[in-house]
């Protein structure tokens, strides 16, 4: 089975160094040097559908712009991409949304994933007018991708939940294919709705310990439910044709941090309510002032690689995906094959900025990969027999 790649489209912004914000953080100044225009999105859309990635994320929040209605400009202007939508069970009924999904799929011949997101933060949840606690906001998306689901099936569903009701609900026309549920969570409440209603489950890139303990965790709850699911990690990714290039770009990307920035972006996260936020500030720890003070005096960025290749520096602005996968291309295929071998098939990555960093990796690690039989380009065409030349007589 080959692995999937996805990439990232950065509806928050691009830069030459690390654009931050998510988790009810700001986007940070950097995000302004590339705005998100339909035609940069575009750009990066054709350029990953050409190196081989199957499908492109797009945040949801305040943050950045609207998924939904992104995606479907550049949908327009790609040919076989397909578009993972994050969107906020909650924040639009799902009879709608799933009439909306169908809509998407039809009018882009199949294109569309989907990313439900919980949110993890009840501030700004209530500033889209939503004040469930973060409990019952996992009981309503359980409630929310059972409707949906049934509609996708065909059925008529009449559903009096704890927060969702719908009657006499069906879709004109349903969804051909249906498109997959992606789903991400840490807490208790997550894992019983992914092990419920989702066919892949992505875990942000914690250590390849940490990431083990995840998929038998969830792969224990999905088999009560008689369920199997595939599983995916979220990563940024940093490769160069050697290992000493590649770690002088993270350390350029680390000493262009504003210290105040760094300071204002921790203190905000340190106040979320996701339980995967907070793993994720844990990989840096204390790190903090000796990796910058490092990186300011011409060192290496000291004390945020936590595992071979895996970099926690990232996540010092950036809230949600925080760790980055950094170094030559064959030690960064070396870690995609380690994840692979504790279950992880599919891979969503981002780099600064998108539209290069898509093309280091594209045309650094996949080939890789492809020479290990562990990846295989899904758009490619089958060579055509070479042509008979008959012999002179």
């Amino acid at each position: 089975m080959s692995l999937t790649f996805h990439w990232f489209l950065p509806t928050n912004g691009d830069s030459r160094h690390v654009v931050g914000g998510g988790h009810g953080t700001p986007a940070t100044a950097s995000g302004r040097d590339r705005p998100p225009t339909v035609a940069y999105l575009s750009q990066i859309a054709r350029a990953a559908e050409d190196l081989g990635f199957v499908g492109a994320l797009t945040p949801t929040g305040a943050w950045c712009e609207d998924a939904w209605l992104t995606t479907a400009m550049v949908a327009q202007q790609s040919e076989r991409l397909k578009f993972l939508v994050a969107f906020r069970p909650g924040f639009v009924s799902p009879t709608l949304a799933a009439q909306m999904a169908s809509t998407f799929q039809r009018q882009t011949g199949g294109r569309l994933l989907l990313n439900a997101v919980t949110g993890g933060e009840s501030h700004e949840q209530r500033a889209y007018g939503d004040f469930l606690d973060k409990d019952a906001r996992y009981r309503r998306t359980g409630e929310f991708l059972q409707i949906v689901r049934e509609l996708w099936e065909g059925k008529t569903v009449d559903l009096a939940g704890e927060h969702l009701q719908v009657e006499d609900a069906r879709l004109a026309r349903v969804p051909d294919p249906v498109p997959e549920i992606y789903f991400g969570g840490s807490s208790p409440a997550a894992g019983e709705v992914a092990a419920r209603y989702v066919d892949v489950y992505l875990t942000w890139g914690e250590p390849p310990a940490q990431v083990a303990e995840k998929i038998a965790w969830i792969r224990g709850l999905a088999a009560k439910q008689g369920r199997t699911l595939r599983f995916g990690i979220r990563l940024h990714v940093i490769t160069r044709d050697t290992s000493e290039q590649a770690w002088a770009e993270a350390h350029r990307l680390l000493d262009g941090f504003d210290p105040e920035t760094v300071k204002s972006v921790q203190a905000g996260l340190a106040r979320s309510e996701s339980e995967g936020q907070q793993r994720m500030l844990a990989l840096h720890g204390g790190a903090l002032p000796q990796a910058l003070d490092s990186a300011r005096a011409g060192g290496t960025p000291t004390g945020l690689e936590i595992h071979p290749n895996l970099w926690a520096g990232i996540g010092l602005v950036r809230g949600g995906a925080g760790t980055a996968l950094v170094g030559s291309h064959e030690e960064v295929a070396e870690r995609i094959a380690e994840y692979h071998r504790l279950g992880i098939d599919e891979f969503v990555l981002s780099g600064y900025p998108h539209l290069e960093e898509a093309y280091w990796f594209g045309e650094g690690v996949l080939p890789r990969l492809a020479a290990q039989g562990l990846w295989q380009h899904p758009f490619a065409k089958p060579a055509a027999p070479a042509a008979q030349v008959p012999f002179a007589s």
